[in-house]
């Protein structure tokens, strides 16, 4: 037996009966021989951390855009932050690890620039509106390795697009995922949030200190134990307290930090800056990257540019933006006496 033949084996010792077995994955788009040390889905984890959309994550807003100091968060280390909880779940129930963290990875590598702000604002210009979690799967399938995707199995895929809104994922791994991801954001932007001065930890609902703690580790390990006890079957779900007192966290989020006038301020210019941007491109396909001018004659000049500003950074859009509407100061040139 070869090595991963063996961790397939220990697998089926040790995982759960609910858990997804690396060897009995639905496969790959494209079929490929297996490595001889690596899973299916350790392979998956891989390709995701080697791929560029994944290394562009450490320049695109989390919820504050460009923040001045080096401790906010952004999306990849949101992204690590997700994997971390989602595998500590995934290992304290017994299933696929591997699976779990190749999902995590990969789930926000479709994000816009400029967070959510950027996200409605492509939503509003695009034909067929714009969701964050299509995109991902996109970057997979289609977008990474110069249009040939990075032919991931179905599950990693399958747990990708369902993150966040719609049908849930089809493995427990994926629904792990989902969960993890609002455990996440929600502490962390709370910690974010502290951090800029927009909220203080005082001002959190008092049910929140009692039940989930009033640290952002305390409350991050309460929902986790919570989360893990009670959930059976390959059923995931928290105590009837600790969920309410959790949803009503996420509604003060919403109403006190996301909504925030002080903290979005900023947000109210994104959509003339993507506007500007996506026109200009329509009108000059050509100017796009060559890998975007494909797309052009396969899909369409507006799918082509929605994958451009989806793939862009916060620094580098503001780049393109100065370098196309922005004068530049002339420069004299010393061309001799005349």
């Amino acid at each position: 037996m070869n090595i991963r033949e063996v961790t397939e084996k220990n697998e089926k010792l040790y995982f759960s009966d609910f858990a997804c077995f690396s060897d009995s994955t639905k496969g790959r788009g494209i079929y490929e021989e297996k490595c001889s040390i690596r899973t299916e889905l350790q392979r998956d984890r891989d390709r995701i951390i080697h791929c560029k959309s994944f290394r562009r994550l450490k320049h695109k807003t989390q919820v504050f855009l460009s923040p001045e100091g080096d401790h906010y968060r952004t999306r990849l280390t949101h992204t690590l932050e997700v994997s971390q909880i989602a595998r500590t779940i995934a290992r304290a129930l017994r299933v696929n690890e591997d699976l779990t963290e190749a999902v995590a990875l990969g789930h926000d590598l479709g994000h816009t620039p400029f967070g959510h702000a950027g996200e409605r604002a492509l939503d509003s210009l695009v034909p067929g509106g714009f969701r964050h979690y299509e995109q991902s799967l996109r970057v997979v399938d289609k977008l990474e390795k110069d249009g040939r995707g990075l032919n991931l199995t179905y599950e990693t895929r399958n747990g990708i697009v369902c993150h966040t809104k719609g049908r849930e994922a089809d493995t427990v791994e994926g629904r792990i995922v989902r969960i993890a991801d609002r455990i996440a954001y929600i502490n962390h932007d709370i910690d974010d949030a502290v951090r800029a001065g927009v909220i203080s930890e005082d001002e959190l609902p008092t049910e929140v200190g009692k039940v989930l703690g009033h640290k952002t580790s305390d409350r991050i390990n309460t929902l986790v134990i919570s989360l893990v006890s009670n959930s059976r079957d390959g059923v995931l779900c928290m105590d009837d307290e600790v969920q309410g007192v959790f949803d009503r966290l996420h509604r003060f989020m919403y109403a006190v930090v996301y909504s925030n006038e002080y903290a979005k301020h900023e947000e109210r210019k994104v959509p003339d800056f993507i506007g500007f941007l996506y026109e200009y491109f329509l009108k000059h396909p050509l100017e796009m990257p060559s890998e975007n001018r494909h797309t052009v004659t396969a899909e369409g000049t507006q799918t082509a540019v929605c994958d451009y500003l989806a793939g862009m950074t916060d620094r580098y859009a503001v780049e393109k933006f100065k370098e196309l509407y922005i004068p530049k100061p002339f420069i004299y040139m010393n061309r001799g006496s005349v």
